[in-house]
């Protein structure tokens, strides 16, 4: 049985993170008490034919301090024999802002002793640490659209069932921000610009003719032959250490050309390795 818990802050996307989940077969209970989990596993035993083969549950701060009662729940689902997946969705605290002003709903820690968004957002992060810290994916969603959440969260479990960590070769610009959840990051900025050629200034490192400009140079080949040996020695030591998600970040100043040619060179040659690869291009389609 495939069980994982969707939890993370008010307002990152936990709803499309479901939806994607309920997409690709799994059977999901929104705002489930924690207390209940075990309960709810009980009914299971006997009956697994009755029963899903992938249950996603959300939990998450609407339980205010009952949420403390899920890392008890899980411990004793481990000692009736289940394990779990922990899917933790993240958002920087202006985005979470914004996008409560947009729907107008209220956040569930906001009240007299929380008057202001800020006060209760600081409180939800304090009360949910324990699941980030403890989280087997964290996906970041400030920047992403409700589209690209959809495709992580698919690629995550759609795949989750192979062994090999799951490696997400991505690109960015550094004009809209680091990724947050990035391991690995290359700053190609170093390199001559597709941008300044005028039949290329339109075009994408999803292009081939961008990709044969970015590549034509000897810089540009020689240092993808650095970060391929690189991902060649470091992948393995991540896969002992047990690590299931390793996010590799290439960004160049607005995220069209150099990051996308070298991300999609990379995540093709992982791909060739037969590892298990998930490709995304954050900034490509911005204007």
């Amino acid at each position: 049985m495939h069980f994982v818990v969707v939890t993370g802050m008010s307002g990152a996307g936990k709803s499309q993170a479901v939806n994607a989940l309920e997409d690709i077969g799994y059977y999901c209970i929104d705002n489930m008490p924690p207390k209940l989990l075990v309960h709810f596993f009980q009914l299971r035993q006997g009956q697994e034919g009755r029963f899903p083969a992938k249950i996603a549950i959300v939990v998450d701060s609407r339980g205010g301090r009952m949420f403390t009662d899920l890392f008890r729940g899980l411990e004793q689902l481990e000692q009736m024999g289940y394990s779990y997946t922990i899917l933790y969705l993240d958002a920087r605290d202006d985005v979470i802002i914004t996008r409560y002003k947009e729907t107008r709903r209220k956040h569930p820690l906001l009240d007299e002793e929380h008057p202001s968004m800020q006060q209760a957002l600081e409180q939800e992060r304090e009360l949910l640490r324990p699941a980030l810290d403890q989280a087997d994916y964290v996906i970041d969603t400030s920047l992403l659209s409700a589209t690209q959440l959809k495709e992580q969260v698919a690629a995550l479990f759609l795949k989750e069932k192979k062994e090999k960590m799951l490696i997400t070769c991505t690109s960015f610009g550094f004009k809209y921000g680091i990724p947050s959840d990035a391991d690995l990051v290359f700053d190609v900025r170093c390199l001559p610009n597709p941008f300044y050629v005028p039949s290329l200034k339109n075009k994408t490192g999803l292009d081939q003719e961008v990709r044969d400009y970015v590549f034509s140079h000897e810089e540009a080949r020689q240092l993808y032959r650095k970060i391929e040996d690189l991902l060649e020695f470091t992948i393995p030591l991540y896969e002992k250490e047990g690590k299931r998600q390793l996010v590799v970040a290439f960004g160049c100043t607005g995220g069209k050309h150099r990051s996308v040619s070298f991300a999609w060179r990379a995540a093709q040659a992982l791909k060739a390795r037969e590892e298990n690869v998930f490709v995304s291009h954050r900034d490509v389609r911005k204007a």
